[in-house]
């Protein structure tokens, strides 16, 4: 496809960009764009953006998913990908009308502005994210190609430790206690209440933890507990757990700032494209593809959508609020702009729309509930006055990780043979059998012993069970 436009245009377009950025107040890392063709869009695409990932063939196996998808037409590529590191990468694609291509320059700088000051994302290094993917790819290619380990034990290993690479600590923004910290922590909350009529109360009888108990604590960061905890792991074993999770803990938080994170981004690149002086064949055609973008996509939720409804509701409300609106924000004569900049640095996507999402909002994106029933999906509640708060919640536990189980490790040495005891925290949602039985194979296999986990089926609590002898399931009684 021919381009009305060569690299210089770009150039020239991005440092127009640069000084509305900085005119609009938005704090971004350094900016670098890549122009690419279909071909390394794809193949970035399967690496998740990652200009160095180490091999396996489920990066493989995604490729040929999305090539064969967009060759018969499918499926579309996105117009970038940004990727959060300092100085921060943006691939575009070169078959973008220059109109696009503004379009997505503005766009790339609303998450580049985002990656660096929201606070999920406060424990990754940025500076170092390039360096130590590409670390992890020189490592992972070693072990491939040394002797004694090979492709196949790697691959098998890294199987087991993608399919758990989320068993993990949820908000990496919370210290995780040390072992002398939990053990001190156990000991106060065994110890009564200070009673200041203990001379004639009766003594309160107290027990003592269990101190041996391994590991104190529920455990979530699986691999990592893994990782640490077999003593018949080698070196290289161990490093390819390290580098799962550590890749893992990279993608956390964009899978927990989707919809606030494109919605600010689209809230942007709007006010920038408005900003610029843009011809108006450009204009018009950016009002064609905004809207493409942020339209409602029927029978689910566009990210783009829901986020920028929301930003714009709160940029009007502490404009121009109603009476009944004024009374309820308590920090009601702080500037617009800067409350969007607060909420910005401080929510994710659950807090986002836990906070932001009103019943006036869940109506105009006409959000629903809907069930299974036989070979049918039936709207089960809508909302309305009645149903909308029930609507909400039910979106609040599928937002980001919420449709991701928590599974964790209760005992490592439950019986005195290291059978590791697991426990799914049962939410209402069932796990489905045959995901867990794949998921007990995978702990399995990195653990070297039987695995245990306790959950609930059909209203009884049962154990699932994964050894020598494979599957196996009984019931609690």
């Amino acid at each position: 496809m021919a381009v009305n436009y060569d690299i210089k245009d770009l150039q020239r377009w991005d440092a127009v960009i640069r000084e509305k950025v900085e005119e609009f107040g938005l704090d971004c890392f350094p900016q670098e764009f890549e122009v690419c063709d279909h071909h390394q869009m794809l193949t970035a695409m399967a690496y998740s953006g990652m200009p160095s990932h180490y091999p396996h063939w489920s990066y493989g196996k995604s490729y040929e998913r999305q090539k064969t998808m967009y060759d018969h037409g499918v499926s579309g590529l996105p117009y970038e990908m940004v990727i959060n590191s300092d100085p921060s990468i943006a691939y575009l694609m070169s078959d973008n009308s220059l109109c696009l291509q503004i379009l997505t320059i503005a766009h790339v700088y609303g998450h580049n502005d985002f990656f660096k000051n929201n606070f999920t994302f406060d424990h990754i290094r940025a500076e170092h994210v390039v360096g130590q993917f590409k670390s992890h790819a020189d490592r992972v290619r070693q072990y491939v190609e040394s002797p004694s380990i090979g492709e196949e034990k790697v691959e098998r290993w890294l199987d087991s430790a993608h399919a758990l690479s989320f068993q993990c600590r949820r908000n990496p923004g919370i210290r995780k206690l040390g072992r002398e910290e939990q053990e001190d922590w156990l000991h106060k909350q065994s110890q009564p209440p200070h009673d200041p009529f203990s001379a004639i109360h009766k003594p309160v009888e107290t027990e003592e933890p269990d101190l041996h108990k391994f590991p104190l604590e529920p455990e979530e960061d699986i691999l990592l507990f893994i990782r640490d905890h077999n003593p018949r792991l080698e070196d290289w074993q161990r490093d390819i757990l390290t580098i799962v999770h550590d890749e893992a803990m990279y993608f956390l938080p964009q899978i927990e700032t989707k919809t606030i994170n494109e919605g600010w981004a689209c809230y942007w690149h709007r006010a920038i494209m408005n900003a610029l002086e843009l011809p108006a064949d450009i204009h018009m055609e950016f009002l064609v593809r905004h809207n493409q973008v942020v339209r409602p996509t029927p029978g689910s939720i566009n990210p783009y959508n829901l986020g920028l409804n929301l930003w714009d509701d709160i940029e009007r409300r502490y404009t121009d609020p109603s009476p009944a609106e004024a009374d309820l924000i308590p920090d009601m004569g702080k500037p617009a702009r800067d409350k969007l900049f607060e909420i910005r640095e401080t929510d994710r996507d659950v807090s986002f729309l836990r906070r932001f999402l009103t019943e006036e909002c869940m109506r105009k994106a006409d959000l629903f509930e809907h069930q299974k029933k036989g070979n049918e999906r039936v709207i089960t509640k809508v909302s309305d006055e009645e149903n909308w708060q029930d609507v909400k919640e039910t979106l609040l536990r599928f937002t980001g990780t919420g449709s991701m189980p928590v599974i964790s490790i209760i005992d490592a040495d439950c019986d005195g043979a290291r059978t590791m005891l697991l426990r799914h925290a049962f939410d209402g949602r069932e796990l489905q059998m045959e995901y867990a039985e794949k998921a007990l194979r995978y702990i399995h296999h990195l653990w070297g012993r039987k695995v245990v986990l306790e959950t609930r089926l059909q209203e009884e609590e049962i154990l699932w069970t994964y050894g020598d002898e494979g599957f196996g399931q009984q019931s609690v009684h």
